[in-house]
């Protein structure tokens, strides 16, 4: 009976064991797979940002465009507000190449 006893205690030791181990390698997995989602989340969060940053120089090239045609009828003006801006750009663009 002796015997019995401690072969009892070692296979229940196995046993819980064996569990532990397949308990450790589902977290190992789930975290892998946590990892994985995050850094495809984490590009979904750049995509959108770019996208959003498009939109807002769109946003601010339309309301550009139309305070152009709503003063429309004093073409001449809009002729020099579009110069200045041009020649703003040019400049920055002379800066950006030095």
């Amino acid at each position: 009976m002796m015997d019995q006893e401690p072969n009892e205690v070692l296979n229940s030791l196995k046993g819980q064991i064996s569990e532990l181990i397949l308990l450790y390698r589902k977290s190992k997995q789930e975290k892998e797979s946590l990892i994985h989602e995050k850094l495809e989340l984490m590009e979904k969060v750049e995509i959108l940002k770019r996208e959003r940053e498009e939109l807002d120089h769109q946003y601010n090239t339309l309301k550009l465009a139309k305070t152009f045609t709503a003063n429309s009828g004093d073409s001449q003006e809009a002729k020099v507000k579009i110069n200045r801006i041009v020649r703003e750009i040019d400049k920055c663009i002379a800066l950006l190449n030095r």
